[in-house]
């Protein structure tokens, strides 16, 4: 294995990540296969880069790297992304049917709803003009709001807020994921007692206490009302994420505990929020500086939408966007919204090339960074949607793009993002046009999911469409 030794810990800083990412390209670009690196004395891991290493990594069962994702346990506990072994398994099999299409079908109207709050208040912000928008911000509250009704059916309203949040649980979550980067991102903070006595880390406990006080009284509540047969339990639009885990029962009839229950809650919170989001503002940054694929993706929402009675967007009319669905993947794998995935190998793993790591060696598959492998991708750091085009998907390897990992342990709410990045896009595009000061880069950076420096910005001109 070839070792890439980062000598500085300051290289996982905000201020000179950039750098990191240059060296880690560098080293994907000379090498064909995974190689070792270090961040300083701190942290070693197996880098993975390539299609066949990352397919033999995947298509094991294998837990979840603790340095990478132990900083966010005490909120998600053992849940799906961080239980392994039976209880994994098990949970994965329960948690499935919350995910079948026609539960994600019931979701249309609230990913809608969500899109046309966000639509009316850049609208209003632009006044019929074009103005200068912070974009991942408003997208965040948007997918969060989004969210907490498809968990708990909360009209938590955060997007109408203007930025006095008062939901305990909206404003516990958003603390966490803020103060979750902060700890990732900053070396000492991954001792314990150093991050546990900060003001940081502070802020975490009491956020924690506040979120899972709150959900532990929603499911209680919940689960007492279907045990009555209430009607408001019952006669409701659509089923949410919190009754279906409440119902699911395994072979042997016995079902979730209401602390598994709050941790499936936590984790789908947290999977599901920043994730979607980064995903939406790349998109939408991606085709701001690309205005010809953005005005595609336009003509076929307009083509598509003006041929309906309804002129609104339906769940069949999701295979009717084949170009604007081009850019979304093209997008994931030009910015991919979950850059690192980590594990922890439990046994030997023997590579294609016969190169073998021994057990409990941490493994970091680099998503991003095979994204942007040369050795996979012509000319990978071009964006160009027709890789995605009908003729051209035999050519790409099931391991080549990954946005939602892949394997037993792929994302399980996977459909159920993509769904929310085309009908979000998709109505977001209907009405708005983006553009890009002509000297504006967005700076992407690693954390647990990919990031603007100093956010994304774009100039955002209303399209007058009704």
């Amino acid at each position: 294995m070839v070792q890439l030794i980062v000598a500085s810990a300051k290289l996982v800083n905000s201020d000179n990540r950039g750098e990191l990412q240059k060296r880690m390209l560098r080293m994907t670009a000379r090498l064909k296969g995974p190689f070792q690196f270090w961040i300083g004395p701190f942290s070693g891991a197996l880098a993975v880069v390539d299609p066949d290493s990352i397919k033999t990594v995947l298509s094991t069962s294998e837990p979840k790297d603790e340095f990478l994702y132990g900083a966010v346990r005490p909120w998600i506990g053992d849940g799906l992304l961080l239980s392994k072994g039976k209880k994994w398994a098990r949970n994965r099999r329960l948690l499935t049917p919350a995910f079948h299409f026609e539960i994600l079908k019931s979701y249309m109207g609230i990913f809608k709803e969500s899109t046309n709050q966000l639509i009316d208040k850049i609208q209003t912000l632009c006044d019929g003009q074009e103005k200068s928008v912070e974009i991942f911000e408003h997208v965040s509250l948007l997918t969060l709001d989004s969210l907490l009704k498809c968990i708990f059916s909360i009209e938590s309203n955060c997007q109408l807020s203007s930025g006095n949040i008062r939901h305990p649980y909206l404003k516990g979550v958003l603390e966490l994921s803020h103060t979750s980067v902060k700890r990732i991102n900053f070396l000492p903070y991954h001792i314990a007692p150093i991050f546990y006595l900060s003001p940081t880390g502070f802020r975490w406990r009491q956020a924690c206490r506040d979120v899972h006080n709150y959900s532990r009284d929603v499911i209680h509540k919940r689960k007492l009302m279907i045990q009555r047969g209430d009607k408001d339990a019952t006669d409701k639009k659509y089923v949410d994420f919190l009754d279906i885990l409440l119902r699911a029962k395994d072979d042997t009839g016995e079902g979730l505990t209401e602390k598994e229950i709050q941790e499936e809650v936590d984790t789908f919170m947290f999977e599901g929020h920043d994730t979607t989001a980064s995903g939406i503002s790349w998109i939408l940054y991606n085709l701001a500086k690309h205005p010809e694929y953005q005005q595609k993706c336009q003509e076929e929402i307009d083509a598509m939408i003006e041929s309906k009675e309804t002129k609104d967007i339906e769940w069949d009319d999701l295979n009717k966007l084949p170009y604007l669905t081009m850019c979304i993947k093209e997008s994931l794998r030009f910015t991919s919204p979950v850059p690192i995935v980590s594990r922890i190998t439990t046994r030997d793993i023997v590579f294609a090339d016969g190169r073998s790591v021994p057990a409990g060696t941490r493994v970091q598959i680099c998503i991003r960074w095979m994204h942007l492998n040369p050795h996979v991708w012509k000319d990978p750091e071009t964006f160009d949607p027709e890789r995605f085009a009908p003729e051209n998907i035999n050519d790409i390897s099931p391991f080549a793009f990954v946005p939602f990992s892949a394997g037993p342990r792929n994302c399980i709410g996977q459909n159920f993002a993509m769904n929310e990045m085309k009908i979000v896009t998709a109505m977001i595009l209907r009405n708005l046009s983006f553009s890009v000061e002509p000297d504006f880069t967005a700076v992407s950076i690693n954390s647990l999911v990919l990031r603007a420096e100093n956010g994304i910005h774009l100039k955002v001109k209303p399209r007058h469409k009704s």
